[in-house]
């Protein structure tokens, strides 16, 4: 497992989703996951510590873990099949650990309420990872993908590439986003 850091929340201008960015923390990778508006939000609100006035459904969640004797460990995204990723929720409680299979962006969402470790299985970052350009700021995913990228990352197959088709379109749009907060990433 590689540990991970929120680098941004991105909106697209073209049709307006949204996209969380994680970032490997010792090295350039990236991870873009689309995700829900209610769950970037969720997850904008705590990253810009927003007070609200009563829980959101990731603060309750949050509150029913720890009434039953829980405590958020980490998160993990666990998987990527047919480009949909999963993750799941580790709490630690008196008997031991349990992992609850969740949403990434429910899963982040809580991390970031409960100041806990975000992380992504190797498999998954091999996949889907891209690397930027740091003169640019353009996602240069083909030098990964043909082997030529990162160390430690495998070349994809021809079949994975159709199947991440998703995120290739996200790389050529790379700079037509804006951060959800509305000025422009770069």
């Amino acid at each position: 497992m590689l540990a991970m850091e929120i680098d941004s929340i991105r909106v697209s201008l073209m049709n307006y989703q949204r996209v969380v960015i994680l970032k490997e923390k010792d090295a350039e990778r990236y991870l873009p996951i689309w995700i829900g508006s209610p769950e970037a939000d969720a997850i904008a609100v705590k990253l810009q510590d927003v007070s609200v006035p009563r829980p959101l459904t990731h603060d309750l969640l949050g509150n029913v873990i720890t009434s039953m004797g829980g405590q958020v460990d980490h998160v993990v995204v666990s998987d990527l099949m047919n480009d949909t990723f999963f993750a799941k929720l580790v709490i630690a409680r008196e008997e031991g650990k349990v992992e609850v299979d969740c949403r990434p962006s429910d899963a982040i969402a809580i991390a970031v309420r409960s100041r806990v470790a975000i992380y992504v299985e190797d498999g998954v970052l091999d996949k889907a990872g891209i690397m930027m350009d740091k003169e640019s700021g353009e996602g240069i995913g083909n030098e990964v993908a043909q082997g030529r990228g990162a160390q430690g990352t495998r070349a994809v197959t021809e079949e994975e590439m159709r199947s991440m088709s998703a995120f290739s379109d996200f790389i050529k749009d790379l700079p037509g986003l804006e951060d959800i907060e509305g000025g422009s990433k770069t």
